[in-house]
């Protein structure tokens, strides 16, 4: 498989691992607006043979944005050429860089976090404690949730019987994505995201995934440095978000 077809393989998985409740294609690019200050469901996104260049759709994907009272941000991934240049030619400025790493099927263990394929009531509580998510964010979040239409697992590490370190995964097109790692932030280096990382990806081993990737922001290097202790070695990808400045 060449590095073009597995990058937007991932590129599309990790896009199903975090649906958005709307959705557009426009011109061939893909209009996300799943509403709140989540960037990733509300920007517009290359698709794979799409164009490269956004300028013709600038002014519609503005529109649309602003009808809607949000504004307009776009996702550049690199691996859509020249799409970085043009927004910066027009504007836009990036924001935050965000890499995507690939783990090789089986290079790290499993682990003894509880597994459900479902988010239980308390699941969802300790994902909205632990990332301080208001009740507003948390039903968004768990409206996105119940869009995943591909195969899912919920895990929880737990300290004095509460959750204190949580994420998720879903199998898409034989990859695992890992999603939503947060532990407690007083609880932290004491191992809770590494048990729920390393025991998703013992289930996606077990569920046949070929490998598995997720996506960090680049700054976070305690959490790059946990998923590279995991086996996700292989930086395939980077993607940043453009908007126009205030004012």
């Amino acid at each position: 498989m060449s590095d073009d077809e597995l990058n937007w393989r991932v590129e599309e998985a990790c896009r199903a691992a975090w649906p958005s409740p709307r959705e557009e294609v426009l011109e061939g690019w893909l209009l996300r607006a799943g509403g709140g200050a989540i960037r990733r469901v509300n920007s517009l996104n290359p698709l794979r043979g799409g164009p490269g260049d956004p300028g013709p759709v600038v002014a519609a994907v503005e529109r649309a944005y602003a009808d809607l009272g949000q504004p307009a941000i776009f996702r550049a991934p690199d691996i859509a050429e020249g799409m970085t240049a043009r927004l910066s030619g027009l504007g836009y400025a990036a924001e935050s860089e965000t890499a995507t790493l690939l783990c090789e099927r089986g290079a790290a263990l499993g682990g003894d976090a509880e597994l459900s394929p479902i988010a239980s009531r308390e699941w969802l509580a300790a994902r909205a404690r632990l990332s301080a998510a208001d009740a507003a964010e948390s039903q968004r979040y768990e409206t996105m949730l119940n869009l995943i239409e591909v195969q899912k697992m919920f895990a929880a590490s737990r300290q004095a019987g509460a959750i204190a370190g949580l994420a998720y995964c879903i199998l898409h097109d034989g990859l695992a994505v890992i999603e939503s790692v947060v532990t407690d932030a007083a609880l932290r280096r004491r191992g809770h995201g590494r048990q729920v990382v390393a025991s998703l990806l013992g289930w996606a081993r077990a569920a046949g995934a070929e490998a598995a990737c997720l996506q960090v922001v680049a700054e976070n290097t305690a959490a790059v440095s946990l998923y590279r202790g995991l086996g996700f070695t292989r930086e395939l990808y980077s993607y940043r978000y453009f908007r126009k400045p205030a004012g």
